[in-house]
């Protein structure tokens, strides 16, 4: 049993998954940040820790475990006692041991279980589609030296005969000035008399329009027959989603995208971020819907994500 997975696909919705008799994986919200040294920027994320005095087990694990298997919630719980019983064994045979997409476990000197997580994978759903980013410095200071070195070596001399002053511009800028104001008031008187004319040629056509409707009558021979529309609500509670997007135009262009690669991909409405969501496809069964996610990360995209929701 790949009992990995199973605690992945909880991470991305809870914030404590526990595994009886081994401790918890916990997840913390980390804002944004931006490392000026480098000028990369890190979007918001969920970090991953370990605690291995929480060991009571609260049935979210097992109950996941037993709906996506379609088995017992005992025999569940047999499996991960199994499943925990290796990785253990494991522990103290190796260094370390991976943990697919959660980080690597190992034991210190005091037997203590010491947990270093993968950095690939962000589990916070809210910054889908957000990566680590590099920006070129703006080198302001540079183009400030370079001026101020041309202003030594060619100095900036203003000459007596460029300050006098120029009479006859003076007197062209204010017939300038003038002509535009008689163009202006002309153009306004001008613009007045259209609209008027519009107005009432509006009101005559509307009262032309009156009056032969109401001179006009109507009979309907044959009774026009009922037309019924079957509408098909979109089925499945599980949906694989692909995307969520500030701007709805940006959703046609991916939907366009993956229907070409033979998905049944749409928006199912926005989220309480104000994010357009696109899915790849609905299931109503949950196993289907993993057996898909898996697929689409293994094939299509890593960062991809299941949302348990029925839709209005």
């Amino acid at each position: 049993m790949q009992l990995e997975t199973y605690i992945s696909d909880l991470l991305y919705r809870y914030e404590c998954v526990i595994v009886p008799e081994f401790g918890a994986f916990l997840t913390q919200r980390v804002s944004a940040k931006i490392n000026a040294d480098t000028n990369t920027f890190f979007p918001p994320k969920k970090v991953i820790s370990f605690n291995e005095q929480i060991q009571k087990n609260d049935g979210l694990l097992a109950h996941y475990i037993a709906d996506v298997e379609k088995i017992p919630f005992e025999i569940a719980l047999d499996k991960i006692k199994n499943r925990i019983g290796f990785i253990k064994s494991q522990l103290v045979e190796k260094e370390s041991i991976s943990l697919n997409n959660i980080g690597k476990i190992a034991l210190n000197e005091e037997g203590k279980i010491i947990f270093e997580p993968f950095n690939h994978l962000n589990y916070l759903t809210d910054a889908f589609g957000l990566n680590q980013m590099v920006s070129p410095a703006i080198s302001r200071e540079e183009y400030k030296r370079e001026v101020e070195s041309l202003e030594k070596v060619i100095p900036l001399t203003i000459t007596p005969e460029s300050r006098k002053a120029r009479p006859y511009l003076r007197y062209a800028a204010i017939a300038v000035l003038a002509l535009g104001i008689s163009g202006f008031m002309g153009s306004k008187y001008y613009v007045n008399q259209v609209e008027n004319h519009n107005q009432i040629a509006q009101e005559t056509a509307n009262t032309q329009l009156e009056h032969k409707i109401q001179e006009a009558t109507f009979v309907i021979e044959n009774p026009l027959t009922a037309v019924s529309l079957t509408v098909t609500k979109p089925l499945g509670s599980y949906h694989i989603i692909a995307g969520a997007f500030r701007v709805e135009e940006n959703c046609d262009k991916i939907i366009s995208d993956l229907k070409a690669e033979g998905f049944n991909a749409r928006k199912i409405g926005v989220n309480k971020y104000g994010l357009h969501q696109v899915v790849y496809n609905s299931f109503e069964n949950r196993k289907d819907a993993l057996n898909a996610l898996r697929n689409i990360r293994k094939n299509n995209n890593p960062h991809a994500w299941m949302l348990v929701k029925d839709l209005e």
